[in-house]
């Protein structure tokens, strides 16, 4: 039995993580960091602190954990500025589904492009409430975002269906509890660990049905 259904942002309903990819590494080189060939899969799912740490003292990035915050998410903020891209189909499920049952929404995003994707999308109003691991102690795959947003909703984590792309995010959900139907970017495939957690894996959002929410 299905109470609620959470959705992720990044990579489920805004094709966002290339863009955070190509941000985040051009950052990097700018100020003289290091990118290394597992950052990509680490970052995925880490909160604002967490990767801004990681960016300055991990990969030699000479600035603050703060600077490295704002400088970021302001050239994220810009590149949303001249349009959000959006993910084929995802639009139309969420609104199918917030027919159905109550949404919520768990990103790892900062809440003030969370905001800004919504309203660009249209979908502002589909979701009851949504949260950024920005405000809570630890980001995915920790399952502090997803406890929280199923407390704020007022439904046992055991009765939610997540809906993540990410290995950290996939594990994220399981972790609190979520049945996780799991729908990875092609760049950005599953580990293994990862697509063992997921109930159902999908190749594309768009062929989230009401019938593959009740069946897991």
């Amino acid at each position: 039995m299905t109470d609620a259904v959470v959705f992720d942002l990044d990579g489920v309903i805004v094709d966002s993580e290339p863009v955070w990819e190509e941000v985040r590494r051009a950052y990097v080189a700018d100020r003289g960091g290091r990118w290394l060939p597992d950052t990509q899969r680490r970052l995925m799912g880490m909160s604002t602190g967490e990767w801004s740490t990681y960016l300055s003292a991990e990969l030699g990035v000479d600035r603050t954990p703060e600077q490295v915050a704002t400088e970021v998410v302001d050239e994220m903020a810009r590149r949303y500025a001249r349009g959000v891209p959006v993910i084929d189909g995802s639009v139309a499920v969420v609104r199918r589904l917030a027919g159905r049952w109550p949404l919520g929404l768990a990103s790892s995003s900062p809440t003030r492009l969370i905001a800004a994707a919504l309203e660009a999308t249209g979908l502002t109003d589909a979701f009851r409430f949504s949260l950024s691991t920005e405000e809570t102690a630890r980001g995915k795959p920790a399952p502090d975002v997803y406890l929280a947003v199923a407390g704020r909703l007022g439904v046992d984590p055991a009765r939610c269906v997540a809906v993540e792309d990410s290995s950290n995010g996939v594990r994220s959900a399981a972790a609190a509890g979520m049945r996780v139907v799991a729908v990875p970017h092609a760049g950005y495939p599953l580990d293994p660990d990862a697509e063992r957690l997921a109930a159902l894996v999908l190749p594309m959002v768009g062929e989230l049905t009401d019938a593959a929410v009740e069946g897991i």
